[in-house]
């Protein structure tokens, strides 16, 4: 690691190294003042251009092992399953994934930041051995605002994701005196995998101003928009102060897509953030088809490589056939959201927190294969593989 990266970060390490509408600024408490140090710049288009020509068309999933409910489950030390993990990488790699973007949890740091660490780098090597790099995500808006380590709750029967837990919780996301610790473990992060080939990316904040009004809008901050908007500001500095080799970047959502397709002339202030501060630019589409080109062609505005970094909702017929043949065309990254069928119950539906199910849905929600790896739809997986190899390429 060059030492303009090491000296920010490593004094805020616990532990010594082993190898809606505008929100207002948040007061700039010790917490979260502009460090002293003069954080490294956005990337120039040229900077980003170069790195994305180097990259093959990223596509992949988000990734979690069919054994894990959330992201602790997945990381900590007790039910970390690198055997499955090992099974549904190679699973991936068969038909042409060469990526996943993958949730980590800052109770995770807290808890064990060495032990942590040395299981993302397990991780890593196992996916470095199948062709595969990990975009790795640090915080994130969706789902129950309460998380807790330790054992998780077992999933509610056909409910999609009724284990997933934010980063951080909504107690860590209203206390700023939470901010140091939060910076330990965005700093800790980054800075141990800064300069290692086998990540792609850093994805700082998924969906961070969510309000997840279905599942959880009773036990959601009423001012969630403006603590996420101030914690985002927040990662995106300390991750500039480390200054990784890859990119950072935060994906636009939500009011990014309007009845009528896109409206970036009502962009939220967040989303005007991500796409001004992010060195490559991510988004998510789970509406109609007809609205990706229109998403696209307003995204390539900026110059800059563009990932999907979520899609497929088959009821919308938002599938692998209407979008994916669009994201290689116009060489736009794609990660699905979901793989093998397990504990997050994500072939159901997003309205299985309001009605019931009892049995699995004919169309599934998301995932691709079923619990034996055979494939929900085999013509889904013939057409990834095919487009991954690049049959049928001009």
């Amino acid at each position: 690691m060059r030492a303009s990266r090491l000296l920010p970060f490593l004094a805020a390490l616990p532990f010594a190294l082993p190898g809606c509408g505008p929100a207002p600024e948040p007061p700039e408490t010790e917490a979260t003042a502009p460090a002293e140090t003069q954080p490294a710049a956005r990337w120039s288009v040229d900077e980003a251009t170069a790195w994305y020509a180097e990259q093959p068309w990223p596509v992949g999933t988000n990734f979690g092992p069919s054994t894990a409910i959330n992201q602790l489950e997945m990381w900590q030390a007790e039910s970390f399953d690198i055997e499955t993990i090992e099974k549904e990488l190679a699973l991936s790699a068969s038909i042409g994934m060469n990526t996943h973007r993958v949730f980590l949890h800052d109770l995770l740091w807290d808890q064990d930041p060495e032990g942590f660490a040395d299981r993302i780098d397990q991780f890593l090597a196992a996916a470095d051995s199948h062709g595969i790099k990990p975009m790795l995500v640090l915080f994130d808006g969706v789902w129950d605002p309460r998380p807790e380590l330790g054992p998780q709750r077992e999933p509610v029967p056909h409910k999609h994701n009724s284990g997933w837990v934010q980063s951080p919780g909504a107690e860590a996301l209203k206390d700023e005196s939470q901010y140091p610790r939060l910076k330990e473990y965005v700093q800790g992060v980054i800075g141990r995998f800064a300069d290692d080939e086998r990540v792609l990316a850093w994805d700082l904040f998924n969906e961070p101003e969510n309000r997840n009004a279905d599942a959880y809008g009773d036990v959601e901050l009423p001012d969630k928009y403006d603590r996420a908007f101030a914690l985002l500001r927040n990662a995106f500095a300390w991750a500039r102060e480390v200054d990784p080799s890859q990119p950072l970047t935060a994906g636009v959502w939500g009011d990014f897509i309007g009845s009528d397709g896109l409206q970036p002339d009502k962009l939220s202030s967040i989303s005007k953030f991500m796409l001004e501060s992010s060195d490559i630019i991510t988004f998510h589409t789970y509406e109609t088809p007809d609205v990706a080109p229109r998403q696209i062609e307003y995204l390539q505005t900026y110059d800059r490589p563009i990932l999907c970094t979520e899609y497929v909702a088959r009821s919308r017929d938002n599938t692998f056939e209407t979008l994916l043949p669009l994201f290689k065309e116009h060489k736009v990254g794609a990660y699905n959201w979901g793989f093998v069928s397990g504990k997050t119950n994500t072939i159901y539906p997003w309205d299985s927190w309001e009605k019931e199910y009892t049995a699995e849905p004919e169309l599934w929600h998301h995932d691709i294969f079923r619990p034996d790896h055979t494939p929900y739809r085999q013509a889904e997986v013939d057409l990834i593989r095919s487009l991954t190899s690049g049959e049928g390429d001009e």
